[in-house]
């Protein structure tokens, strides 16, 4: 096995106490000495701050920024030029086939733009962007030398704004570029919780600064990522590789919200894209099978690769669950999957089977738990 890569914070993960396991080819903390249900339900109700600084991190420049946004374009089908200055929004890269090859987020810094990939993907992400928009003339500046950090919950604008009261006028979705603990930050009011909160860049070597002046606050927590998983999952957010993938359109995976009505049929710079027009077709005529959420009855949680089926005996299944634990939020079991079209509707009753026994699971409307990002 190749030796795993750490994040600048690897060292203060091990200080904090933390149990650590790889993941998409690092060290990663998966909880702290709180463990997993205490972390995500102090999260909730506070700040949790997580490392995340395996994502991807890629900035793309050219001599005309209307021009870099137009070429990204043609590799993702959300809108990148209508994006204002100051702003980002999620974006999917897709394929002939319609599939999603990764999920990430795109903002606009003006002279460039600030891209976030997954940190499973982040190496064919950046041949991907450079083999499409290097023989346009765009730059694509691949950065080994940032850390990111999460600061999640309805506590992390008073924790952060106690580092510079100018976060807390920034609002879901906003860039700035703010000083924090000494150093310039990137920082972005946004997250993988459904909680409000910022992710924020920094220069790999005032990493553990920034991490420890947050940590000093009573109401932060370090986080790890058994309770980022429950976190999301209660969200309704998808994972990357379980929940959506390659063969997964964005239709499918009820995802068309982050299709801008100017990259649809009849919009002013409709398709071009790739899998355009399976995904256009879809737009319009719908999946075959899409993503819901599920709640199984009982206390027994249902996980990833579990099978559904219309009845509790006979028969072939009929969709899978593609995320599924137990929710400390909900107090439950939750679970996100994919069924017929014609069986997504909240309140269809299916069937998981569980070591050979068919149980009853609900379909719901995601999210489990309501979002709370500041508009």
């Amino acid at each position: 096995m190749d030796e795993l890569k750490r994040t600048p914070l690897h060292d203060l993960h091990l200080a904090l106490g933390a149990k650590m396991v790889p993941f998409a080819g690092y060290d990663m903390p998966v909880q702290y000495k709180l463990g997993v249900m205490k972390e995500h339900l102090h999260t909730r109700a506070a700040a949790g701050l997580f490392d995340v600084s395996h994502m991807g991190q890629v900035i793309l420049r050219g001599d005309d920024p209307k021009a870099v946004a137009l070429a990204l374009e043609t590799l993702v089908p959300v809108s990148v030029a209508g994006l204002a200055e100051g702003r980002q929004r999620y974006g999917l890269f897709t394929n002939e086939q319609g599939g999603i090859e990764d999920d990430l987020m795109i903002a606009n810094r003006g002279d460039h733009l600030f891209l976030v990939v997954n940190a499973a993907c982040k190496e064919a992400d950046v041949a991907r962007l450079r083999a499409g928009l290097e023989p346009k003339g765009v730059s694509v500046d691949y950065i080994e030398d940032r850390a990111l950090l999460a600061l999640q919950g309805p506590g992390a604008e008073a924790a952060l704004a106690a580092l510079n009261p100018a976060v807390a006028e920034m609002r879901f979705m906003d860039v700035a570029t703010v000083e924090l603990a000494g150093v310039e930050a990137w920082v972005s009011r946004s997250g993988y919780t459904g909680e409000d909160g910022y992710e924020i860049s920094v220069p790999e070597g005032a990493a553990v600064a920034l991490a420890e002046a947050l940590l000093a606050q009573d109401t932060v927590e370090p986080i790890g990522l058994g309770a980022r998983d429950s976190l999301r999952l209660e969200a309704g957010l998808c994972l990357y590789g379980h929940d959506i993938d390659t063969t997964t359109t964005p239709a499918a995976a009820n995802l068309l919200w982050a299709i801008q009505k100017v990259r649809r049929a009849d919009g002013d710079r409709a398709g071009g894209f790739p899998g355009a027009d399976i995904i256009l077709s879809e737009i319009a005529s719908g999946a075959p099978s899409v993503r819901v959420g599920l709640k199984p009855e009982g206390r027994a949680p249902m996980r990833e690769g579990i099978d559904l089926y219309e009845r509790e005996t006979g028969g072939e299944p009929v969709g899978r669950i593609t995320s599924g634990g137990f929710g400390p939020t909900v107090g439950g079991p939750v679970a996100m999957g994919y069924v017929p079209a014609e069986q997504a509707t909240p309140g269809m009753r299916l069937y998981g089977e569980v070591r050979g026994k068919r149980l009853p699971v609900e379909v719901v409307t995601l999210p489990h738990v309501k979002q709370s990002y500041k508009r």
